[in-house]
């Protein structure tokens, strides 16, 4: 599995703890929703500045969404 996989599989579930739709998510991050989907199934990449944003929404850590273990 290739670390942009992993990147994809890490937002997705720490989303789903946070009770967020892919939808809401894309909303939140100002980006589309085919955006988030394509980024979970780790099919594109997404810029440090949207990873720190996102970890913020999703009150993470920044590490906790790009342990690649």
């Amino acid at each position: 599995m290739s670390k942009l996989e992993i990147l994809g599989q890490n937002i997705k579930k720490y989303r789903l703890k946070k009770g967020l739709t892919q939808l809401k998510l894309s909303i939140e991050l100002g980006l589309s929703y085919e955006y988030i989907c394509r980024v979970e199934k780790g099919q594109k990449y997404m810029s440090l500045r949207k990873l720190f944003e996102l970890a913020d929404i999703l009150g993470v850590d920044f590490y906790k969404l790009t342990n690649f273990k």
